[in-house]
C-alpha cells in the first residue's frame, strides 16, 4: 500500500478507485437491497454506548423506514441496557424479541442470520473482531456500517483491504464511522483548501488533551470475570482490542487532517510516557496506554502533522485541529472531533479581524453521525457506489504507525507498519467465553507494556 498522493487530482482518483469498481460491479450484479419491502432491517453487533448511538442514527434516517430486528454482545446486561434505551426512543422501529438477542463471541452469526441479503449489519465491537464480522457479512451478502478504528496492525489491515475488494465485487455498501468526512463544514473547508484558500499546507496540528476517558486506565481485574472478559469490558486499555487510547481517541483528527492535505503520511516518529501508574484509590494501573503522546507525521512533500494527546486529570483541556498553509490557516475542528464552525484566516493566527470565511450549516445537516447514516442508506436504496473501508483502513494505519512509533521509540514508515508480519491477536475468530485471552497477565495481574528503546520491533 502506497500512501503517497502527490497531487489533489491523483489523491481523489486513488480515493475513488473502489467506488469506480463498485460502479462497474453495479452494472453486472443485482441490486443488493432486501427485496419485497421498503424496510431495511438492521442487526446491532456490539451494544455499548457507541453501538446504541449508531443504531439510533440508523433508525433516524431520512431516506426511508429502518427497523432493528436483532442484537448481539458478549455481555447480556449491556445488550439489555441498549435495548431498553432504543425501545424507549424508537418504540415502533425496534422489534427484537428474546429469540433474536444473542450472547457470546459467536453471537454475531445469530444476529446476522436474522437478516436478509441487502439488510444492514452494524459492527460496534472492539476493532479486534472487525475482520471476522466483516467476512461473515460479505458471505451473507449484507451491507455494513462499522465503527472506527478498523485495524491496529499490518496483517489485519491487509486482510480488511482484501475484504473491501470482495464487498465491492458483490455490490455491497459499507460505511465507516469516521464522521468527519460527513461534516458539512469540513466538506466545504476541504473544497476551499483544495481551491487554494490557504495555499500549500505545510503544517497541521491536532490536540485531544483532557482527563482519562472511557476504559483507557484500568486497575487489576477484581473478578469474577476471566482475563479475556475483563479485557473486552475494558477494551481501551488493551492494544490488541482497540489500538489503545491513541488509536481509538485520536484517529478522527488524524483522518480529517490527512483529508485536508489529500495525502497520507509516509513516516512517523514520536514520544510518549506514563506519568502516573497508580489510581487515586492507590491501586496500580495495569493497562498498556501512555498518558501522554506527541507524534510527528511527515508527508512526501515534507509537510508535517503534529498529533498531541494527553489523558491527565487537572491538565489544560485542548481539543481542536488546525491547518497552516503558505497563504493562511484554517480552523478545521473548533472543538471536539469535528466541531462547528470551521473557518479560514489570512496569516497564521485565528484572529477575528483576519477571518476570511466561516462555515454555515443548516440545522438538519449539523450532525455528522446522522449524515453518514443518511448517506449509507441512500446509497443502498438508490444502488449507488459506497464503500468507505479502504480509507478507513488507511486512517487506521496512519494512526497506528504513530502509536507504534511512540511505543517503540523508533521512526516508522508507512510501508514498515503496513507490511509488518506481527498480528496482535491471531486466532481471534476462535475465542469463546471461557477461553484464554491473546494477552496474559503476570502473577501480579499486570500486563506487558510498551518500553521505548528496549522493545523496538513490537509494542509489548
Amino acid at each position: 500500500m502506497n500512501p503517497v498522493q502527490p497531487t489533489r487530482r491523483e489523491f481523489i482518483r486513488t480515493s475513488s478507485r473502489f467506488a469506480a469498481v463498485s460502479a462497474l460491479a453495479g452494472i453486472a450484479l443485482p441490486h443488493v437491497h432486501a427485496q419485497g419491502t421498503d424496510v431495511l432491517q438492521v442487526a446491532l453487533i456490539g451494544c455499548g454506548g457507541r453501538g446504541a448511538g449508531a443504531a439510533s442514527n440508523a433508525l433516524s434516517v431520512n431516506t426511508g423506514p429502518v427497523k432493528l430486528v436483532a442484537m448481539a454482545d458478549v455481555f447480556a446486561p449491556r445488550l439489555t441496557t441498549a435495548y431498553d434505551a432504543l425501545k424507549r426512543k424508537h418504540a415502533a422501529s425496534v422489534d427484537v424479541p428474546e429469540d433474536r438477542k444473542f450472547i457470546g463471541f459467536d453471537a454475531y452469526k445469530g444476529a446476522m442470520d436474522c437478516l436478509r441479503p441487502g439488510d444492514i449489519a452494524i459492527f460496534t465491537t472492539p476493532l479486534a473482531f472487525r475482520w471476522v464480522h466483516f467476512a461473515y457479512a460479505i458471505a451473507k451478502k449484507l451491507n455494513v456500517f462499522m465503527e472506527k478504528p478498523l485495524t491496529a496492525d499490518g496483517p489485519t489491515s491487509r486482510r480488511m483491504i482484501k475484504l473491501a475488494e470482495d464487498a465491492t465485487a458483490q455490490n455491497l455498501k459499507v460505511g465507516v464511522g469516521l464522521m468527519s468526512r460527513h461534516s458539512r463544514a469540513l466538506q466545504e473547508l476541504h473544497q476551499r483548501i483544495g481551491d487554494g484558500a490557504i495555499g500549500d499546507i505545510t503544517l497541521m496540528r491536532g490536540y485531544r488533551m483532557a482527563g482519562p476517558l472511557a476504559s483507557a486506565f484500568s486497575e487489576p481485574n477484581p473478578g469474577p470475570l476471566t482475563d479475556l472478559m475483563y479485557q473486552v469490558r475494558r477494551f481501551h486499555s488493551f492494544i490488541w482490542l482497540s489500538g489503545g487510547c491513541y488509536s481509538d481517541f485520536y484517529i478522527h483528527h488524524i483522518d480529517h487532517l490527512c483529508w485536508m492535505k489529500n495525502a497520507w503520511p509516509v513516516k512517523a516518529q514520536g514520544i510518549g510516557g506514563r506519568h502516573y501508574r497508580q489510581s487515586p484509590a492507590g491501586k496500580p494501573y495495569i493497562d498498556q496506554n501512555f498518558d501522554s503522546y506527541a507524534v510527528e507525521y511527515t508527508f512526501a512533500d515534507g509537510a508535517k502533522l503534529m498529533m498531541n494527546g494527553r489523558c491527565v486529570t487537572g491538565s489544560a483541556n485542548m481539543y481542536y485541529s488546525h491547518a497552516q498553509g503558505t497563504k493562511g490557516m484554517a480552523v478545521v475542528s473548533k472543538q471536539g472531533d469535528c466541531g462547528l464552525p470551521s473557518s479560514i484566516y489570512s496569516g497564521q493566527l485565528p484572529a477575528i479581524e483576519r477571518r476570511l470565511w466561516e462555515s454555515v450549516v443548516p440545522p438538519d445537516q449539523q450532525n455528522p453521525y446522522q449524515n453518514e447514516w443518511n448517506a449509507l442508506t441512500r446509497a443502498i436504496r438508490h444502488n449507488t457506489p459506497f464503500n468507505e473501508v479502504k480509507r478507513g483502513v488507511e486512517a487506521s494505519v496512519a494512526t497506528s504507525m504513530g502509536r507504534f512509533a511512540a511505543h517503540t521509540g523508533q521512526e516508522i514508515t508507512w510501508d514498515q507498519f503496513y507490511n509488518s508480519p506481527t498480528e496482535l491477536a491471531p486466532g481471534v475468530d476462535q475465542l469463546n467465553l471461557d477461553g484464554p485471552s491473546p494477552l496474559l497477565p503476570d502473577a501480579d495481574g499486570r500486563y506487558p507494556i510498551p518500553e521505548p528503546g528496549l522493545k523496538r520491533d513490537r509494542e509489548y
